[in-house]
Protein backbone atom coordinates (compact mmCIF):
# COMPACT_ATOMS: atom_id res chain seq x y z
CA UNK A 1 0.00 0.00 0.00
CA UNK A 2 0.97 3.44 -0.54
CA UNK A 3 0.72 6.14 2.17
CA UNK A 4 0.01 9.92 0.82
CA UNK A 5 -1.24 12.40 3.30
CA UNK A 6 -0.78 16.12 2.80
CA UNK A 7 -1.40 16.74 6.32
CA UNK A 8 -1.69 14.36 9.20
CA UNK A 9 0.20 11.05 8.65
CA UNK A 10 -2.88 8.08 8.75
CA UNK A 11 -0.03 5.93 10.58
CA UNK A 12 0.04 8.58 13.45
CA UNK A 13 -3.62 9.74 13.30
CA UNK A 14 -4.33 5.67 14.12
CA UNK A 15 -2.01 5.34 17.33
CA UNK A 16 -4.47 8.61 18.43
CA UNK A 17 -7.31 7.62 17.47
CA UNK A 18 -9.97 4.71 17.44
CA UNK A 19 -10.71 3.20 14.13
CA UNK A 20 -14.40 4.24 13.02
CA UNK A 21 -14.61 1.36 11.19
CA UNK A 22 -12.17 -1.94 10.78
CA UNK A 23 -12.21 -5.94 10.22
CA UNK A 24 -10.13 -8.60 10.91
CA UNK A 25 -8.83 -11.72 9.28
CA UNK A 26 -12.04 -11.03 6.66
CA UNK A 27 -12.33 -13.68 4.20
CA UNK A 28 -15.35 -14.27 1.44
CA UNK A 29 -15.92 -16.95 -0.73
CA UNK A 30 -18.27 -17.29 -3.83
CA UNK A 31 -19.46 -21.07 -4.51
CA UNK A 32 -16.22 -22.88 -2.79
CA UNK A 33 -14.05 -19.74 -4.44
CA UNK A 34 -12.27 -17.66 -2.22
CA UNK A 35 -12.96 -14.00 -3.50
CA UNK A 36 -10.90 -12.20 -0.29
CA UNK A 37 -8.87 -13.75 2.44
CA UNK A 38 -7.65 -13.12 5.84
CA UNK A 39 -8.23 -8.50 5.26
CA UNK A 40 -7.00 -6.59 7.81
CA UNK A 41 -8.02 -3.25 7.69
CA UNK A 42 -9.19 0.08 9.72
CA UNK A 43 -10.05 3.55 8.81
CA UNK A 44 -9.70 6.50 11.26
CA UNK A 45 -11.82 9.56 11.14
CA UNK A 46 -11.37 11.73 7.84
CA UNK A 47 -9.31 9.13 6.38
CA UNK A 48 -9.90 8.61 2.48
CA UNK A 49 -9.08 4.75 1.45
CA UNK A 50 -8.43 4.19 -2.19
CA UNK A 51 -9.32 0.51 -3.30
CA UNK A 52 -7.72 -0.66 -6.60
CA UNK A 53 -7.08 -3.88 -8.06
CA UNK A 54 -7.79 -5.68 -11.61
CA UNK A 55 -11.38 -6.81 -12.73
CA UNK A 56 -12.27 -9.99 -10.05
CA UNK A 57 -9.94 -9.17 -7.95
CA UNK A 58 -12.56 -8.34 -5.02
CA UNK A 59 -12.69 -4.59 -4.66
CA UNK A 60 -16.30 -4.25 -5.07
CA UNK A 61 -16.92 -7.00 -3.00
CA UNK A 62 -14.65 -5.62 -0.44
CA UNK A 63 -16.92 -2.39 -0.44
CA UNK A 64 -19.87 -4.65 0.41
CA UNK A 65 -18.45 -6.60 3.41
CA UNK A 66 -17.54 -3.36 4.82
CA UNK A 67 -20.70 -1.71 4.03
CA UNK A 68 -22.64 -4.50 6.00
CA UNK A 69 -24.14 -5.39 2.30
CA UNK A 70 -22.90 -9.76 2.59
CA UNK A 71 -22.56 -11.28 5.52
CA UNK A 72 -18.39 -12.38 5.48
CA UNK A 73 -17.36 -16.49 5.13
CA UNK A 74 -14.84 -15.99 7.83
CA UNK A 75 -14.01 -12.60 9.93
CA UNK A 76 -15.14 -9.75 11.62
CA UNK A 77 -16.44 -6.07 10.55
CA UNK A 78 -16.71 -3.39 13.64
CA UNK A 79 -18.11 0.07 13.43
CA UNK A 80 -16.55 2.10 16.24
CA UNK A 81 -15.74 -1.09 17.79
CA UNK A 82 -19.29 -2.80 17.68
CA UNK A 83 -19.01 -6.17 15.84
CA UNK A 84 -21.81 -6.07 13.58
CA UNK A 85 -21.52 -8.96 10.56
CA UNK A 86 -23.60 -10.85 12.51
CA UNK A 87 -26.19 -8.95 12.76
CA UNK A 88 -29.72 -9.06 11.12
CA UNK A 89 -30.30 -8.31 7.53
CA UNK A 90 -32.69 -5.50 9.00
CA UNK A 91 -30.12 -4.57 11.94
CA UNK A 92 -27.57 -3.89 9.54
CA UNK A 93 -29.85 -1.95 7.04
CA UNK A 94 -30.89 0.39 9.88
CA UNK A 95 -27.05 0.81 10.65
CA UNK A 96 -26.64 1.86 7.30
CA UNK A 97 -29.33 3.81 7.44
CA UNK A 98 -28.31 6.28 9.68
CA UNK A 99 -23.95 5.55 10.16
CA UNK A 100 -23.50 5.18 5.96
CA UNK A 101 -23.44 6.48 3.06
CA UNK A 102 -22.93 4.62 -0.35
CA UNK A 103 -22.58 5.93 -3.57
CA UNK A 104 -22.81 3.14 -6.71
CA UNK A 105 -21.13 3.26 -9.89
CA UNK A 106 -24.45 4.15 -11.42
CA UNK A 107 -25.91 6.43 -8.82
CA UNK A 108 -28.88 4.47 -8.36
CA UNK A 109 -30.94 7.75 -8.52
CA UNK A 110 -34.92 7.30 -8.05
CA UNK A 111 -36.29 8.92 -11.80
CA UNK A 112 -39.51 9.43 -10.80
CA UNK A 113 -38.01 11.25 -8.01
CA UNK A 114 -36.84 15.15 -8.71
CA UNK A 115 -32.95 16.12 -7.39
CA UNK A 116 -33.53 17.44 -4.07
CA UNK A 117 -36.22 14.69 -3.67
CA UNK A 118 -33.40 12.02 -4.54
CA UNK A 119 -31.12 14.42 -1.95
CA UNK A 120 -33.98 13.92 0.45
CA UNK A 121 -34.89 10.94 0.19
CA UNK A 122 -32.88 9.38 3.71
CA UNK A 123 -33.47 12.02 5.91
CA UNK A 124 -37.14 11.26 5.06
CA UNK A 125 -36.46 7.36 6.03
CA UNK A 126 -35.00 8.64 9.47
CA UNK A 127 -38.30 10.58 9.91
CA UNK A 128 -36.40 14.14 10.59
CA UNK A 129 -39.05 17.15 10.65
CA UNK A 130 -39.55 18.84 6.83
CA UNK A 131 -38.02 21.96 7.93
CA UNK A 132 -34.90 20.15 9.08
CA UNK A 133 -34.76 18.62 5.96
CA UNK A 134 -35.52 21.25 3.65
CA UNK A 135 -32.72 23.23 5.33
CA UNK A 136 -30.03 20.51 4.54
CA UNK A 137 -31.23 19.63 1.02
CA UNK A 138 -30.64 23.39 0.26
CA UNK A 139 -27.52 22.94 2.11
CA UNK A 140 -26.17 20.06 0.01
CA UNK A 141 -27.88 21.73 -3.32
CA UNK A 142 -25.53 24.72 -2.83
CA UNK A 143 -22.68 22.11 -1.87
CA UNK A 144 -22.46 20.24 -4.49
CA UNK A 145 -23.48 23.52 -7.32
CA UNK A 146 -26.57 21.42 -7.82
CA UNK A 147 -28.20 25.17 -7.14
CA UNK A 148 -30.71 25.71 -9.59
CA UNK A 149 -31.36 22.03 -10.55
CA UNK A 150 -33.61 20.97 -7.26
CA UNK A 151 -36.96 20.62 -8.94
CA UNK A 152 -35.42 18.77 -12.53
CA UNK A 153 -35.83 15.50 -13.29
CA UNK A 154 -32.95 13.15 -13.17
CA UNK A 155 -33.44 12.70 -17.02
CA UNK A 156 -33.21 16.11 -17.27
CA UNK A 157 -29.03 16.59 -16.15
CA UNK A 158 -26.22 15.57 -16.84
CA UNK A 159 -24.03 12.71 -16.03
CA UNK A 160 -21.99 14.24 -14.11
CA UNK A 161 -24.49 16.53 -11.90
CA UNK A 162 -26.29 13.04 -11.42
CA UNK A 163 -23.27 11.80 -9.75
CA UNK A 164 -23.08 15.22 -7.45
CA UNK A 165 -26.70 14.43 -7.01
CA UNK A 166 -26.22 10.55 -5.73
CA UNK A 167 -22.98 12.21 -3.63
CA UNK A 168 -25.09 14.56 -1.75
CA UNK A 169 -28.08 11.83 -1.30
CA UNK A 170 -25.04 9.70 0.32
CA UNK A 171 -23.92 12.74 2.90
CA UNK A 172 -27.47 14.44 3.30
CA UNK A 173 -27.55 12.59 6.75
CA UNK A 174 -24.12 12.96 7.80
CA UNK A 175 -22.92 9.77 8.00
CA UNK A 176 -19.95 8.51 10.04
CA UNK A 177 -18.40 6.28 7.26
CA UNK A 178 -18.89 7.08 3.50
CA UNK A 179 -18.40 4.35 0.80
CA UNK A 180 -18.02 4.95 -3.29
CA UNK A 181 -17.70 2.05 -5.40
CA UNK A 182 -16.48 3.42 -8.53
CA UNK A 183 -18.55 6.44 -9.14
CA UNK A 184 -16.70 7.86 -11.82
CA UNK A 185 -17.02 5.04 -13.89
CA UNK A 186 -19.36 6.43 -16.43
CA UNK A 187 -17.67 9.98 -16.59
CA UNK A 188 -15.40 12.00 -18.66
CA UNK A 189 -11.95 12.71 -17.16
CA UNK A 190 -12.49 16.60 -16.10
CA UNK A 191 -16.00 15.90 -14.94
CA UNK A 192 -14.89 12.59 -12.83
CA UNK A 193 -12.29 14.81 -10.85
CA UNK A 194 -15.04 17.22 -10.03
CA UNK A 195 -16.60 15.23 -8.90
CA UNK A 196 -13.85 12.84 -6.83
CA UNK A 197 -12.38 16.22 -5.03
CA UNK A 198 -16.51 17.54 -4.26
CA UNK A 199 -17.00 14.38 -2.39
CA UNK A 200 -13.42 13.88 -0.54
CA UNK A 201 -13.79 17.55 0.47
CA UNK A 202 -17.58 16.76 1.78
CA UNK A 203 -15.82 13.71 3.95
CA UNK A 204 -13.07 15.83 4.88
CA UNK A 205 -15.19 18.48 6.23
CA UNK A 206 -17.45 15.81 8.35
CA UNK A 207 -14.02 14.26 9.22
CA UNK A 208 -16.14 10.91 7.70
CA UNK A 209 -13.75 8.36 6.29
CA UNK A 210 -14.08 7.14 2.83
CA UNK A 211 -13.46 3.89 0.91
CA UNK A 212 -13.34 4.72 -2.63
CA UNK A 213 -13.37 1.82 -5.02
CA UNK A 214 -11.90 3.11 -8.14
CA UNK A 215 -9.37 1.83 -11.56
CA UNK A 216 -8.22 5.56 -12.09
CA UNK A 217 -4.70 6.26 -10.64
CA UNK A 218 -5.62 10.00 -10.81
CA UNK A 219 -8.31 9.41 -8.25
CA UNK A 220 -6.27 7.14 -5.98
CA UNK A 221 -3.74 9.97 -5.72
CA UNK A 222 -6.17 12.27 -4.20
CA UNK A 223 -6.29 9.84 -1.49
CA UNK A 224 -4.57 9.23 1.91
CA UNK A 225 -3.98 5.57 1.27
CA UNK A 226 -4.02 2.86 -1.45
CA UNK A 227 -4.73 -0.43 -1.26
CA UNK A 228 -3.98 -2.85 -3.88
CA UNK A 229 -5.96 -6.05 -3.86
CA UNK A 230 -4.25 -8.44 -6.77
CA UNK A 231 -4.62 -11.31 -5.21
CA UNK A 232 -7.17 -13.05 -2.84
CA UNK A 233 -5.08 -12.28 0.12
CA UNK A 234 -4.34 -8.87 1.44
CA UNK A 235 -2.58 -7.20 4.93
CA UNK A 236 -3.40 -4.39 7.01
CA UNK A 237 -1.00 -2.13 4.83
CA UNK A 238 -2.26 -3.06 1.40
CA UNK A 239 0.64 -5.32 0.66
CA UNK A 240 -0.56 -8.24 -1.50
CA UNK A 241 0.64 -11.41 -0.81
CA UNK A 242 0.39 -14.86 -2.48
CA UNK A 243 -1.26 -17.40 -0.53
Amino acid sequence: MSLRSPNTSPILRSQQTAAVLSCSALSFAYRGQPILTDVELRLDPGEVLAVRGRSGSGKSTLLHLLAGLLTPSDGEVAFEGRRFDQWSDRRRSRLRLKSFGVVFQNGDLIPELTVAENVALPLQLLRLAPDTVSARVRELLGQFDLGDLGDRNIDQISGGQMQRVAIARAMSHRPRVLFADEPTGSLDEETAADAVSAMIGAARALDTPLVLVTHSQAVASECDRTLELETARADPLGETRSR
